[in-house]
């Protein structure tokens, strides 16, 4: 069946010579399953690159194209006991629904029956070392049997087929061991009651069933938390766009349809399929996602739009640049998948770990059973041992321990605009004692501003921003975007090297440098006044203008800063912009290390120097001279607006006008890594302290099935720290 699938539909190219595939499986659990299948898969020739997304069950296959065909990751995943299919979104939701919808009413019976058997346990308990007969207690075991067998038989199947799955390919997994001590506890219970022993241990069983669909659930509804991140992107792309085939004829296309250069139509209430500009119209539009700004902004002729923004208000005409695969809400998509997929040093570790357990654990039970059998005990006292040894090692705990922190960390961290780019990102980020912050588009927005609006009449500024829209230096963009410029004037030249002229109203009209307006004084008065502002000036017939130009910083720079500060950690600006730009942010942001017009070359060695030096530098950049640094620094994070050599290497991006992801980025992998360790020594000491119990024989199966659900428990809770929202 699987191999008949027409996977055409879901491959496409990852690049020089290499096909990509998702595929959907169903059975991951833990950081053991992820490990036995990216091992499994990547050692298939001609395969790149296969990695699992532990939070929504999905496998990315990288391989070289045409060597392979896609039905063989089928068949290949079906040997190791996995069904898969191709990926998609919405029937990989509604799959995950239905499935955590069966874990909650499994889990429902498990525990209904848990709690009377345990009003029958404690009476047996307490009878046998008072005066309960003999007949009494084989009728509570009796009873406790027929509420056990039924309720195992049903609330236990997620463990048993994932365990036949596993026996089915010639390997084990976790749900081996746990179906093993499940059917000895309630075979052992049988033959015990039968035989009117007066231990029986359904109660041990039910428990354990109970406490492990507990988890398990606990555990589904968590990444169901982050995957829901995804969800909400997917969402916000629009599947059709109102594409103009003639100047006045308009027709509904898949977005796929839409090339740059294209004009599309948005109305009130639609949302953006394509990125681009605006050519015609004023609309508000939410961009939360890109901006962070939950306020709307104005959209006129010249502003940039990005698909998945909603049109609030106007109709905008907007010329395309980008449209399916190539958004930059596609661009956010891959960096969530990327983050979601990415390997920590310490999961790396706890996949290790997982995979030494079947043999251990099964090991070590059997030798327990032998080792009591030899000292003398009887082989019922031996078996029952061997099932605790069995149950109280189950490594859910360790499986758990660093996924679920990782998992959690991520969507926490996605939540506050930030995306993962590298595996030990949160790793490398929670070390860091230093920041080096670019200046230019980095602690400044990348679009110019005008600074001083308020000296220059409206009307000179609406015509000035008129002319300014023949032009295309940014400096002249700024002061089109400010003056909230539509229409051009007609019959304007450029002048290369020095502006854009023409004639209004019978004048000269003149945008461009100082000297090319006879602008030279009033250029000058600005500089001195505000010497790293950029200056260019407007005449019309007799009438001088100068426009002060110059970046504008994020709103909330000088907080992110004095909070990084506040947390021990140095902050310093290199820049290879002018001294007088970088003195100026450097004062106004209350940093007291800067420098300024530094190389490429010069930032790697001051972060070299600072390395030498034993610091441990977060480099925060966005340009393509600031890739190198990136590179070299401890860790990294560029904005999403820097270029795409900068985001390559960086080891997160962060979304948005403002700067308080960087810190939110400290703190929360500060904190996860802080939990992580937790974790890992949580999972460490219960096996130190629990099994060397166990093997003793001081243990019954019911305290081993409490003990362990309660480790994994913990680990999950713990886990679920690290999403509290960190704020300024």
């Amino acid at each position: 069946m699987q191999a008949d699938i027409d996977f055409s539909h879901y491959l496409r190219s990852a690049g020089t010579g290499l096909i990509h595939l998702d595929l959907a499986v169903e059975g991951i659990n833990c950081a053991g399953c992820m490990a036995k299948i990216e091992r499994n898969l990547s050692a298939i020739p001609d395969v790149t690159s296969a990695r699992v997304n532990l939070t929504d069950s999905r496998l990315a296959l990288e391989w070289k194209a045409g060597a392979l065909e896609p039905a063989l990751f089928v068949s290949r995943l079906a040997e190791l006991g996995y069904k898969a299919y191709p990926f998609e979104r919405d029937d990989a939701e509604t799959l995950e629904a239905r499935r955590a919808q069966g874990l909650l009413r499994r889990l429902g019976v498990a525990a209904f029956a848990a709690m009377n058997v345990m009003m029958l346990s404690v009476p047996v308990w307490s009878g046998n070392v008072s005066d309960m007969l003999p007949e009494q207690r084989d009728f509570f075991h009796w009873l406790s049997a027929l509420i056990v067998l039924p309720a195992t038989a049903y609330s236990a199947q997620p463990f048993f087929s994932s365990a036949l799955s596993a026996l089915r390919a010639r390997g084990v997994n976790m749900d081996v061991s746990i179906s093993i001590g499940i059917i000895l506890a309630v075979a052992t219970s049988v033959i015990e009651t039968v035989n009117h022993a007066e231990h029986a241990y359904f109660d041990a069983a039910i428990m354990l069933i109970a406490f492990l669909l507990a988890g398990r659930y606990l555990d589904q509804n968590m990444r169901r938390r982050t995957r829901a991140f995804a969800g909400n992107l997917a969402a916000l792309k629009a599947e059709t766009a109102t594409k103009f085939v003639s100047p006045t004829e308009i027709k509904t296309v898949p977005a796929a349809a839409i090339r740059p250069g294209d004009i599309v139509l948005l109305r009130p209430g639609e949302r953006c399929a394509v990125d681009g500009n605006v050519i015609e119209g004023r609309s508000e539009i939410d961009q939360s996602l890109i901006t962070g700004e939950t306020l709307p902004a104005m959209a006129s002729p010249g502003s940039a739009v990005f698909a998945g923004t909603l049109i609030r208000s106007g109709t905008l005409r907007v010329r395309a640049s980008a449209a399916s695969g190539g958004t930059l809400l596609d661009e956010i998509s891959r960096l969530l998948d990327h983050a979601l997929q990415a390997r920590s040093r310490y999961l790396r570790l706890a996949e290790r770990a997982s995979r030494l357990y079947a043999p251990v654990v099964h090991a070590t039970a059997l030798l327990t059973m032998l080792g009591w059998l030899a000292y003398g005990a009887s082989f019922h006292d031996s078996i029952v041992t061997a099932i605790a040894v069995l149950i109280i090692t189950c490594p859910c705990a360790l499986g758990l321990a660093i996924p679920a922190v990782q998992t959690v960390a991520s969507g926490a961290l996605f939540g506050s605009g930030v995306l993962l780019n590298a595996g030990d990102a949160i790793e490398r980020i929670a070390e860091i004692d230093r920041v080096i912050f670019d200046k230019t588009g980095t602690l400044t927005l990348p679009e110019l501003d005008v600074a001083n609006l308020g000296d220059i009449p409206d009307d000179v500024v609406k015509l000035a921003g008129r002319l300014a829209l023949s032009s295309r230096h940014p400096v002249a963009a700024a002061v089109a975007r400010k003056a909230g410029a539509a229409s051009p004037l007609p019959d304007i030249q450029e002048e290369p090297g020095q502006g854009v002229q023409g004639f209004h109203e019978g004048r000269p009209i003149r945008l461009g440098r100082p000297s090319f307006c006879g602008a030279d004084d009033l250029a000058n008065e600005i500089l001195c006044r505000d010497p790293e502002a950029s200056v260019v000036a407007f005449s019309h017939g007799e009438s001088r203008y100068a426009f002060a130009v110059r970046q504008r910083l994020r709103p909330d720079s000088a907080e992110v800063i004095a909070a990084l500060t506040s947390m021990g950690i140095a902050v310093e600006i290199v820049s290879g912009d002018r001294e007088p730009a970088v003195r100026h942010a450097a004062r106004m942001l209350g940093v007291h290390e800067w420098r300024a017009e530094v190389s490429p070359v010069d930032k790697i060695e001051r972060i070299e120097e600072l390395a030498r030096q034993r610091c441990k530098v977060l480099m925060v950049g966005d340009g393509l001279n600031d890739a190198p640094a990136l590179a070299a620094a401890h860790a990294s994070m560029s904005p999403v607006t820097a270029t795409h050599m900068s985001q390559a290497v960086a080891d997160a991006v962060f979304l948005g006008e403002r700067l308080t992801p960087v810190m939110v980025a400290v703190k929360v992998s500060r904190k996860a890594l802080r939990l992580m360790r937790q974790n890992l020594w949580l999972a460490v000491v219960y096996n130190v302290l629990a099994v060397p119990i166990a093997i003793a024989g001081l243990v019954t199966p019911l305290i081993a099935a409490a003990a362990m659900s309660g480790s994994s428990v913990i680990v999950m809770l713990n886990a679920l720290r690290a999403r509290a929202r960190e704020t300024v």
